[in-house]
């Protein structure tokens, strides 16, 4: 992923601005690679950002079956909007000696875990990834976006994205008839949701070509 590069010398910009902690987006349809990317980011930066994932604000799936949305589990009323923005909010006004610990989502267990990301007041950069951070609609729209400095969306042929969900729900537990059927179904609707969140992004990774396009007439901070 020779973008990389590119991407973590944006991402270092954010960190080392003058002002207040920064918050990047990574957004794009289920399948795109956005973990992948945000994950390599943050390596590339080290200590200066610190990978806060909004899979953590699943709901249970006890909860779920009492709202009877199993069968639509991802979807964007299956998460907790309001509390992921809450904890955003947070992470942007950081307090001395204040380390928050944001919740993470276990692929085995196929459900959130409290209290598994610590954030130390020190880090300058958070950078969190999700579908949903470009949707028009509330609470999304209103809640969330405005929380978020800028926001890349990552972009990638579909046929591999399809193929790389159904690999990954067989991976944990999906017979592959069954995981081809939720994701044409259940993945592939949120996918066409998700859609048209990228002409509201700041920048556009093509990872097929391996191109970065800077959308936004905003400019990165200039470092310190």
């Amino acid at each position: 992923m020779d973008y990389v590069d590119e991407l973590a010398a944006r991402a270092r910009a954010l960190a080392t601005a003058a002002g207040p902690r920064r918050v990047l987006g990574i957004a794009g349809p289920p399948g795109a690679g956005k973990s992948t990317l945000a994950e390599a980011v943050v390596e590339a930066l080290g200590g200066l950002a610190a990978l806060v994932p909004m899979d953590g604000f699943h709901l249970a799936d006890a909860e779920l079956a009492r709202l009877g949305r199993a069968d639509r589990k991802g979807a964007p009323d299956t998460f907790d909007a309001y509390g992921y923005a809450a904890l955003l909010a947070r992470l942007r006004t950081p307090r001395s000696g204040e380390t928050v610990y944001a919740p993470s989502f276990e692929r085995e267990l196929e459900q959130p875990l409290a209290g598994a990301l610590p954030v130390s007041p020190e880090t300058p950069l958070i950078v969190t990834e999700g579908n949903y951070l470009l949707l028009d609609e509330e609470p999304w729209s209103t809640a969330v976006r405005p929380l978020l400095d800028e926001v890349w969306w990552v972009a990638v042929d579909d046929t591999v994205r399809v193929e790389r969900l159904i690999a990954r729900h067989i991976a944990f537990g999906k017979s592959p008839s069954a995981a081809r059927a939720w994701v044409l179904r259940s993945d592939e609707a949120n996918a066409d949701r998700v859609a048209a969140g990228r002409e509201r992004a700041d920048v556009v990774v093509d990872v097929d070509t391996g191109t970065v396009t800077v959308t936004s007439t905003t400019t990165t901070p200039s470092a310190r």
